[in-house]
């Protein structure tokens, strides 16, 4: 039998504190607000308390121009599905308009990114393995002229997303701001 995770509400939402199985509002989470990059809902939270091993997810809200990470590729399947507003995919370097209900699949290996677009903010729920993503040969951030022309490319190549980031400020854990996700009808 799998016991239910203890789920605890702190200053900037609630967090699951352990292993096991729970239910969470993403609403009610916290969430990591990231300059110039938007802000993300990591249902397992922040710390090494708690761990999706197999498939990590998570919900982004980026407002137009803001990139969700910088182009990269990674030896594991993602899969992105917009749930409101407008985004842009670049995958191998082309251009691929979404809106919602859109879902951008990257095998293993396909060069992407995604950049919010349109008059107002995007919600994106995003899917993907961890079979190799977690260990030192996960992928690469690759040089590519489309996404640096979008801001969410890479000036040299690089594995190291301390050097892919440098140029964002530090994210930190933050609240669920009202408002940030739309009313689904």
């Amino acid at each position: 039998m799998v016991d239910e995770a203890p789920l605890e509400d702190t200053e900037n939402g609630r967090v699951p504190t352990g292993n096991g199985w729970f239910v969470l509002n993403a609403r009610e989470a916290a969430w990591w607000e990231r300059p110039g990059r938007g802000a993300c809902c990591w249902f397992e939270g922040f710390s090494d308390d708690v761990d999706f091993p197999q498939v990590g997810l998570n919900l982004c809200v980026l407002a137009p121009g803001e990139p969700m990470a910088m182009y990269h590729l990674e030896h594991d399947q993602e899969d992105f599905l917009v749930l409101s507003g407008e985004a842009l995919l670049i995958v191998e370097g082309q251009e691929r308009p979404l809106r919602r209900w859109d879902l951008a699949h990257c095998p293993a290996d396909a060069e992407h990114v995604i950049v919010g677009a349109g008059e107002g903010p995007c919600v994106i729920f995003s899917v993907g393995s961890r079979t190799l993503s977690r260990g030192p040969d996960w992928g690469v951030y690759t040089v590519n002229e489309t996404a640096i022309r979008h801001g969410a490319g890479v000036e040299e190549e690089t594995a190291d997303a301390d050097v892919a980031y440098a140029r964002f400020g530090e994210g930190s854990p933050a609240p669920y701001r009202d408002g940030a996700l739309p009313e689904m009808t």
